[in-house]
């Protein structure tokens, strides 16, 4: 959800929505590499009897850029199809699904995975099966069994799991998109002449939702331009771009009186996502469907909201006197283009670096050479753990406050020893974290957690 609904056009298209991409050294696993794109923001769990799935006519894209020039030079395409049983029941299932290949289960899907790598295409699978969505424990009893059965090996050492996963991303989304407001420090938000708020503890507004998961492991060599396991930290070969994509055709032709629907022309990229809440939150509202259109390479057309970004203006005047430092910082913010469009150079953080080089592009920048750590901060590379975001993404990490901060000016003195950052800009969080929230992360692959099932669920508002 840290890209959910962020631009106009892809809101109304939740089936090519990419939502979230985690990029990590396997923990378990340390000489893979896992990639996790999501996509289908805010599934509720109870949402039958159509449950949610991967769209046929959509073409799902995990890309890597080997050499920092922000286009992709390996391609991972996941591209699925729906097979119907029995096409006079309305129902998905009619009766208990045991086992994937379950006749009890009307609406499965299977999907291929191409890789392609300096023009030459290899398929990597075909015919794979997804695992149902997790429905109630009539109709999914063993929904971990089914998710397990899920999971293919690929040649060359590569594993593969598409289908529904629980949400990992944690996100007071109620409080925050109303006028930026952050539970724990609305005492100091701006009232203009309503009531003061009092402090509070952050709500998880992702809780219970669901999205639908392609998880790719692959050995580190894959990913890299000579085929090597860097083991190097300041070396430029160690460093990866990473983001994931969905296309569609460029045309879709719907006959009258039918529900015959041909899709034709090439493949049109709609929808992207590196870093988290980049389109979200440093794209102008005129501007996001562009942004969505375009490869990384070309993000130098945006790089004024990244270096002018609009909620630093704003945290002064929703917290009054809370950011003084702040207000008074017009410079360029050299630290947010760093960490979000080149990567940071050798040097800027003692034993660490993620360049890429001088193009601007938004993508997850990972260091194959940092191997995971014993004991992971959630804040990342701002809490001291070189293994966390913005090098590449854990499924834990606290992106929000590690944003949050960086924006309110406390990467600043990267750049600048000279600039104290405010108190609160150390501070300020919506207020979440794994822990607080239980969250039902998976130790090894594909390490988001079991969704939530619909039986299981209330919907909003009931006891």
């Amino acid at each position: 959800m840290s890209s959910h609904r962020e631009a106009p056009a892809i809101s109304k298209d939740p089936v090519a929505d990419n939502t979230d991409l985690y990029a990590f050294v396997s923990p378990d696993d340390p000489g893979t590499v896992t990639i996790i794109s999501n996509y289908l923001p805010l599934e509720a769990p109870y949402g039958g009897p159509n449950f949610f799935e991967f769209g046929p006519d959509v073409r799902y894209r995990i890309n890597i850029d080997t050499n920092g020039d922000g286009d992709a030079d390996i391609i991972y395409e996941f591209a699925f199809e729906t097979q119907v049983a029995n096409p006079n029941s309305f129902l998905y299932n009619s009766g208990p699904i045991l086992s994937i290949d379950s006749a009890n289960w009307n609406r499965k899907q299977f999907y291929s995975v191409t890789r392609t790598s300096r023009g030459h295409r290899q398929v990597l699978g075909t015919g794979l099966a997804c695992p149902p969505c997790n429905i109630g424990p009539l109709s999914t009893p063993d929904y971990d069994m089914l998710a397990s059965e899920a999971i293919h090996s690929l040649p060359g050492g590569r594993t593969v799991f598409a289908g529904q996963r629980a949400e990992g991303f944690y996100v007071d989304l109620g409080s925050i998109f109303d006028l930026g407001n952050l539970r724990p420090f609305e005492n100091l938000h701006a009232t203009f002449g309503l009531p003061a708020l009092s402090a509070a503890v952050g709500v998880n507004g992702t809780d219970n939702f669901s999205v639908h998961s392609i998880a790719l492991k692959v050995p580190i060599s894959d990913l890299t331009r000579h085929g090597s396991t860097p083991t190097n930290v300041s070396s430029p070969d160690a460093v990866v771009g990473v983001w994931a994509s969905a296309s569609r055709q460029a045309a879709t032709v719907r006959e009258p009186w039918s529900d015959y629907v041909q899709e034709a022309g090439e493949w049109l990229q709609v929808s992207r996502l590196g870093n988290p809440l980049f389109n979200e939150v440093l794209v102008g509202m005129g501007y996001k469907d562009l942004w969505n259109s375009l490869p990384p390479s070309a993000d130098n057309r945006f790089a004024a909201g990244v270096q002018h970004p609009e909620l630093a203006t704003l945290l002064p005047v929703l917290y009054p006197g809370v950011f003084p430092n702040l207000a008074k910082l017009s410079a360029p913010r050299a630290d947010l283009v760093a960490i979000l469009l080149t990567g940071l150079p050798a040097g800027v953080v003692p034993g660490f670096q993620n360049f890429t080089g001088s193009t601007l592009a938004d993508m997850l920048r990972l260091n194959l050479a940092i191997p995971p750590s014993s004991k992971p901060n959630i804040l990342g590379l701002i809490g001291g753990d070189p293994a966390g975001f913005p090098n590449g993404r854990r499924v834990f990490d606290d992106v929000v406050t590690v944003e949050l901060r960086a924006i309110a000016g406390v990467t600043y003195p990267l750049v600048n020893s000279s600039y104290t950052p405010d108190v609160a800009a150390g501070e300020i969080t919506d207020g979440l974290t794994p822990a607080s929230l239980n969250l039902p992360f998976l130790n090894s692959f594909p390490y988001l957690g079991t969704p939530q099932g619909g039986y299981q669920t209330a919907p909003l508002g009931t006891v």
